[in-house]
């Protein structure tokens, strides 16, 4: 009759069966099964919610996006980009919409910074959408705690109307139309505002002929 193994071998040999069978469970079945569901169930969630057109993948409908003009020098890292006025432009974003640096500008409200930047933006959106500055939507003025929020204010959508209208030749009702296709109601039906996914709206507006 063989001799039973010291106790110390037999609880690390247990210990070992038990990390072995939890890393198959829990490391691969588990990851395998979630990713499975979601690819049948949620595939364009799951993947990223791309948004392609004309079979060129040109964003996300969950990360919000630059609509500038291309830069005259850009290789001069001086040289500001400016907003193209044939698109509808999103909220501001304290780190351009850097996808790898997603975060807030951490300007407290009381700061002198933040109110000449504040300022300084809304003269801006006045000027370009042609409004008084006092209209201006506050998410035209201060950016999303994430920097990369693809939505505004059905107000912002609407204040930038006129402006695209007459960069693409467009009629007015065309283009609020598609902002009431393209506007989302408050999650679960209380939290927060309606909005207007810029980068659907884009999307459809580059579609019209």
């Amino acid at each position: 009759m063989s001799k039973p193994l010291p106790t110390a071998v037999r609880t690390h040999a247990t210990a070992l069966r038990m990390l072995l069978v939890m890393t198959v469970i829990l490391g691969l079945a588990y990851p395998l099964l979630v990713t499975g569901i979601g690819q049948v169930a949620f595939a364009s969630k799951a993947n990223g919610s791309i948004v392609s057109s004309d079979g060129k993948e040109i964003g996300s409908s969950l990360l919000g996006q630059n609509y500038n003009l291309p830069k005259k020098n850009p290789d001069d890292p001086k040289e500001e980009a400016q907003p193209d006025p044939k698109w509808f432009q999103p909220r501001p974003a304290a780190n351009g919409y850097d996808g790898k640096n997603s975060g807030a500008s951490n300007l407290g409200p009381n700061s002198p910074d933040l109110l000449k930047l504040v300022e300084d933006r809304r003269a801006a959106a006045a000027a370009f959408d042609g409004v008084d500055p006092a209209t201006v939507p506050v998410d035209a003025l201060t950016a999303s705690g994430s920097s990369l929020d693809p939505n505004i204010s059905v107000a912002y959508a609407k204040e930038q109307v006129a402006r695209v209208a007459k960069a693409r030749n467009l009629s007015a009702d065309t283009l609020n139309g598609l902002i009431a296709k393209y506007t989302q109601g408050r999650s679960l039906g209380f939290l927060g505002q309606d909005g207007v996914n810029v980068v659907l709206l884009n999307k459809a507006l580059s579609e019209q002929k």
